[in-house]
């Protein structure tokens, strides 16, 4: 999920995609003003922690300098720290609770579609990050990157949405179509850390060749990048480890009972979730 410096293609900070990620933020905080029920604060922090984490990516790494470790640093951030903390801010169940029923039925209809269904799959999420990344590392479009600014910004696009997917689909608190059980989501996991520590390894015993294509190269800031790449990717694939592992005990916790006919109306949790569970009854949201 992460990748080498794209040094030519952006010598500064561009303001299009800070001020995209300004627009993340405060879209969400219009859609908590909104809720009238009472959003989670952890929710709120967890998804205000990734704009960040996107600002900072986007703003003073970009304009840093041209060193591979510096951007590196960059990749990590864009493609898995963030899309976790934004994927456990959990929009799509806040839209759902602020938008009118007929916006949200047409919301639970899309989450429920075949293409949305295999996207959503951690097999397929994990398949896009590290196909994906090996697409760019191992073939001259790494180089063409560098060299082209709309692909250089395209890249990162892919970056955060892929990292998403596959947080999403492995611990979000979202709905997700037909989520499979920890065993398939874990392996998942595992099997997406396995192919990023095979190709980190395989980038620094290969430095003096990969990425292809590349005008300048120092051999010595690429192995440190391909380090950088082997135990950052390790830490952040911990976190999401843990957040799977939390959501799962959280989901496994004993609930207390439902109240008897006659004992008054039910109590705020069930009017949190009820949102979801419209749009999307078979996987209601865990802890919205």
């Amino acid at each position: 999920m992460t990748a080498l410096a794209h040094t030519g293609a952006a010598a500064g900070p561009a303001p299009l995609p800070l001020v995209a990620v300004a627009l993340l933020a405060a879209g969400y905080l219009l859609a908590v003003s909104r809720d009238r029920r009472g959003w989670r604060r952890r929710r709120t922090v967890a998804w205000l922690a990734g704009c960040a984490v996107l600002a900072v990516a986007l703003g003073p790494l970009a304009g840093g300098p041209g060193d591979p470790r510096v951007h590196m640093a960059q990749h990590l951030l864009l493609g898995m720290v963030a899309p976790l903390a934004l994927a456990l801010g959990a929009p799509v169940t806040l839209l759902l609770r602020v938008v009118p029923p007929p916006v949200g039925r047409r919301v639970g209809r899309f989450l429920r579609a075949r293409p949305v269904h295999v996207l959503a799959h951690p097999v397929t999420a994990a398949l896009l990050t590290t196909g994906g990344l090996a697409l760019v590392l191992l073939t001259p479009l790494y180089a063409a990157a560098e060299r082209n600014p709309v692909l250089h910004h395209a890249l990162h696009v892919h970056y955060v949405a892929a990292g998403y997917l596959l947080a999403w689909s492995v611990a979000g608190p979202d709905p997700a179509p037909r989520r499979p059980g920890l065993a398939v989501r874990a392996g998942a996991l595992l099997g997406a850390g396995a192919g990023h520590a095979v190709l980190a390894k395989y980038l620094y015993a290969h430095a003096a060749t990969l990425p292809p294509g590349l005008p300048d190269r120092d051999v010595a800031a690429l192995r440190a990048a391909a380090r950088l790449m082997y135990y950052g990717g390790d830490v952040a694939e911990l976190l999401l480890a843990t957040a799977l592992f939390a959501a799962w005990y959280h989901r496994r916790r004993p609930r207390r009972p439902a109240p008897a006919v006659g004992e008054g109306p039910p109590g705020r949790e069930a009017a949190r979730v009820a949102p979801v569970s419209r749009c999307t009854p078979s996987r209601p949201s865990a802890g919205a």
